[in-house]
């Protein structure tokens, strides 16, 4: 279910016309039931997926916060992590990494034949996952209690509006407005309105159109430079429009109903250095990697060699979350060397003083 198909639509009026007329509690319990429609509408039978995952981290979160030892703290993070992570590495890596492993030990001269399984990837499987994950972790942390109200919990993992492009929410900001009575205003309303009507002319005008002229060009490089070169700065516009569109419209309708979903762009083409991109740049998952990832690793705090390899691995890992391909990794490499080669350039420059009588004027 798409949001821009007239599906989407219907379901969204009959949502929010129960919306209005139904308590808190049962607006929740709503919520859950509708999240759980537009989800199957993909494909039904992936619904079990997230209810593994959300039984997994709501006893997780419980558990981890009544343990005494931290031995058993971290058993029961390692259960959450490790079973999020094995759920998601099946279905979205298994038949990548089997094939290259068979094609590098046929590589070598040795015999080995693999069957790939026919493995369908669930819609929205990366961005459920780690926004479940990042619950137990900070409950781990000490920076949230658990809910035992399943149901609610339940319903942050599953929240249709953010539930297969994100935002990636984190348990702070999004259960506590699910577990308290969400207040309206007509001036919501609209911003929510306008948000999801802006979202909507970034995907089907701007993105969808200047899909046309990129897909020719990349399906066949017969094109002549001028073309080529058109069709990749029509693509850096179509990606953004694209993507930035569907987290628009999630902000759009969480505000519609009360809620405050994160911004997940803030015109990141104005950046001035591949740093301050990715503060601008899908700012959910940028800063779940470096809070879980980065700066558990050790951030830039062990000096220049431990920062380059965090970076490294930091950005290898945010490839393959975009998906199962060498292009991905070649992606997540790229992007580490021009943040490692940025904070390089800062370093040097930042050591280096100015002759004496150079006078500069800051601006």
């Amino acid at each position: 279910m798409l949001f821009n198909s007239l599906e989407f639509a219907v379901f969204m009026v009959v949502v929010y016309g129960l919306y209005l007329v139904l308590n808190h509690k049962w607006q929740n319990r709503m919520l859950l039931v509708a999240s759980y429609i537009f989800y199957g509408a993909w494909n039904w039978r992936f619904l079990s997926l997230i209810f593994i995952s959300t039984v997994l981290d709501y006893i997780c979160g419980i558990k981890i916060y009544n343990s005494n030892s931290v031995k058993r703290k971290r058993f029961f993070l390692f259960l959450s992590v490790f079973g999020n992570l094995s759920i998601l590495g099946f279905f979205k890596y298994f038949n990548f990494f089997v094939g290259d492993l068979t094609a590098l030990i046929n590589y070598f001269g040795f015999s080995f034949q693999t069957h790939s399984l026919n493995i369908i990837l669930p819609v929205g499987i990366s961005f459920y996952t780690f926004q479940t994950m990042s619950y137990t972790i900070d409950i781990y942390r000490d920076k949230l209690r658990p809910t035992r109200r399943f149901f609610d919990f339940a319903l942050f993992v599953a929240f249709f509006p953010q539930l297969v492009a994100g935002p990636i929410e984190r348990a702070r900001n999004l259960l506590p407005q699910i577990l308290s009575p969400r207040t309206f205003s007509v001036d919501r309303f609209y911003e929510g309105c306008y948000l999801i009507f802006w979202g909507l002319f970034q995907k089907i005008v701007i993105a969808d159109n200047l899909a046309k002229m990129v897909v020719p060009v990349f399906g066949d490089w017969q094109y002549e430079s001028g073309k080529v070169l058109l069709a990749l700065y029509a693509f850096a516009f179509q990606i953004f429009c694209d993507f930035a569109g569907y987290s628009n419209i999630a902000r759009g309708l969480g505000r519609v109903m009360g809620f405050e979903i994160m911004v997940n762009f803030r015109l990141p083409y104005f950046a001035t250095n591949p740093r301050e991109f990715w503060r601008r740049w899908h700012i959910s998952l940028s800063s779940w990697l470096r809070d879980y990832l980065y700066i558990p690793l050790g951030g830039s705090r062990k000096g220049a060699i431990f920062t380059c390899r965090n970076i490294l691995i930091t950005m290898l890992l945010g490839g393959l979350w975009h998906g199962a391909a060498w292009t991905f990794v070649f992606w997540g490499v790229y992007h580490s060397f021009l943040l490692v080669a940025h904070r390089g350039v800062e370093l040097l420059f930042g050591k280096m003083s100015l002759p004496r009588n150079v006078v500069v004027q800051r601006l």
